[in-house]
């Protein structure tokens, strides 16, 4: 079974340790959420902590919705975010 897809990451600033991602239609996502990175070279799961939409705190996203993540390791644009297991 293929594994669902939240959306991608597409920009990282890695003198923030933010990634930028899109959220895919139909998704859904809130702090405490644990969620998985897969790239070519990116593979690692982290909890929720901190969102941001439009430059405001966040408690949630939903589908279409671009949002900042402070990302425990660095990311690539293109990067998948999955549900962690």
């Amino acid at each position: 079974m293929a594994q669902k897809t939240l959306g991608k990451v597409i920009h990282y600033y890695d003198h923030l340790g933010v990634a930028v991602i899109k959220l895919a239609k139909g998704a859904a996502l809130k702090k405490g959420d644990r969620v998985e990175f897969k790239g070519s070279s990116t593979d690692f799961t982290q909890k929720v902590v901190s969102l941001q939409a439009d430059h405001e705190d966040v408690d949630s996203v939903k589908a279409g919705d671009d949002f900042g993540l402070k990302v425990d390791k660095p990311v690539r644009e293109g990067d998948a975010v999955h549900p962690a297991a």
